[in-house]
């Protein structure tokens, strides 16, 4: 029975389908190599290499991190946008922040990190930011009970390398973020 279905569905050969037959009629599938890939495993691992492994980890951690304090508080008006700008910077260069002018090249977001957690990924990210040579990122501290959105302005503020701040625009996060714009060297330029 089967055999009278297919029967009924094999099309008929072409002259092109007959061509390629008979030009391939030949071929033969290569044989493969059948050698396995090598596994690493961490029991592979020998303990020097794992103690410098942690080191490694630990020097990093080193570099990016900056204390800030949670003694200083700075006012912020609450009727008003947060916003920042460093002694010697130009306002200016802040204006074109808030305009959004600025792209953040970096997101960090804060949802669900406790403060001393989230100092650490602060510090990380500007330290990143500082040695990819990036000017703006955007920090999304959330609102919440807003423990985040009064601690980390205050915390940006004692960074040496930010030059100001501003409440994101809408499409960075708005009331829930802001844009954090960044000392670059001058000497360097990006490509």
């Amino acid at each position: 029975m089967k055999d009278k279905i297919l029967k009924q569905f094999d099309p008929l050969p072409t002259p092109d389908t007959e061509l390629f037959i008979q030009e391939f009629r030949d071929i033969v599938p290569i044989k493969q190599d059948k050698i396995p890939p090598q596994r690493f495993c961490s029991k592979n691992i020998s303990q020097g290499k794992r103690k410098n492994v942690a080191n490694n980890k630990q020097i990093k951690q080193v570099a990016a991190s900056f204390i800030f304090s949670d003694g200083f508080e700075a006012y912020f008006n609450p009727d008003e946008k947060i916003k920042y700008v460093k002694p010697g910077t130009e306002a200016q260069t802040i204006k074109r922040l808030a305009r959004g002018d600025y792209a953040p090249e970096f997101l960090l977001d804060l949802h669900g990190l406790k403060q001393e957690d989230a100092k650490l990924e602060i510090a990380a990210l500007l330290h990143a930011a500082h040695k990819k040579h990036v000017n703006c990122v955007s920090i999304m501290h959330g609102i919440g009970k807003h423990i985040l959105k009064k601690s980390v302005p205050n915390w940006l503020m004692q960074h040496p390398n930010v030059l100001g701040f501003h409440q994101a625009p809408k499409e960075w996060g708005g009331k829930s973020a802001l844009l954090v714009l960044l000392d670059v060297p001058t000497n360097f330029k990006k490509d």
